[in-house]
């Protein structure tokens, strides 16, 4: 019996087609969760870098703002979520399931991200869009909120769009707070029959479409939003 051979007949016959289905469905949660997570935080933080410095609070929200960003993105995802399962919960009496601390702990990160992307978008809206809301009276978080954040985000989606990406890969450590996503998965099917080639092999496959769905996906909304931009 070839690899191959094994591998169907554990993916099949032994049913480990089931132990995927579920790592799949757990492993997109997980990412498309977080990343609206993260696009929540992100678009705060990047208010908050963006804040006029003739408010009394800017200064505190800016230094808290870069505070979070260097922690996030200065340390490695993997050990944000040990953190955050094994220390932060606990410590605070909170218990909820594993994979909702996947989804907060890859919030959490993405914000950091999310914040520097945003606030690159923010900075391409023409400055008159903002003079404009103001001068029909909007407050700056209403005009930040109603105008000049839809717009932003229309101008940072590809780069939202590898920030799912790389969400989406990244997911493949959340098996050590004993999470079965994708990537554990076809680590149980490899175990169950001592057979790891090929399992590896349809694992790298799977998050190549996976990379390719979003990618095209991406590029049709894109292309929706030029569309409704000329009308």
């Amino acid at each position: 019996m070839n690899a191959w051979q094994i591998f169907i007949r554990g993916f099949i016959e032994k049913e480990g087609y089931k132990i995927f289905l579920q790592g799949l469905l757990t492993t997109l949660q997980i990412a498309v969760f977080g990343l609206l997570v993260g696009m929540v935080i992100g678009s705060l933080l990047a208010v908050f870098k963006l804040l006029p410095s003739d408010t009394w609070i800017s200064k505190p929200l800016k230094i808290l703002t870069d505070i979070y960003v260097a922690l996030f993105r200065g340390t490695p995802m993997v050990v944000q979520l040990l953190l955050i399962h094994f220390v932060v919960f606990p410590a605070m009496g909170i218990n909820i399931p594993s994979v909702v601390e996947g989804v907060l702990a890859f919030g959490f990160n993405s914000g950091a991200y999310v914040c520097e992307i945003m606030r690159g978008g923010i900075l391409s809206v023409d400055k008159g869009q903002t003079e404009a809301g103001r001068a029909l009276g909007l407050s700056y978080g209403k005009t930040m909120l109603k105008i000049v954040i839809p717009q932003a985000i229309k101008n940072v989606i590809p780069t939202l769009g590898n920030e799912f990406i790389a969400l989406i890969k990244e997911t493949s450590v959340v098996s050590f707070i004993a999470i079965v996503d994708v990537t554990k998965a076809f680590e149980t099917i490899a175990a169950s029959s001592y057979e790891y080639v090929v399992p590896y092999v349809i694992l790298a496959i799977t998050y190549l479409i996976l990379v390719l769905l979003i990618t095209a996906l991406v590029k049709l909304l894109e292309r929706r939003l030029r569309a409704s931009d000329k009308r």
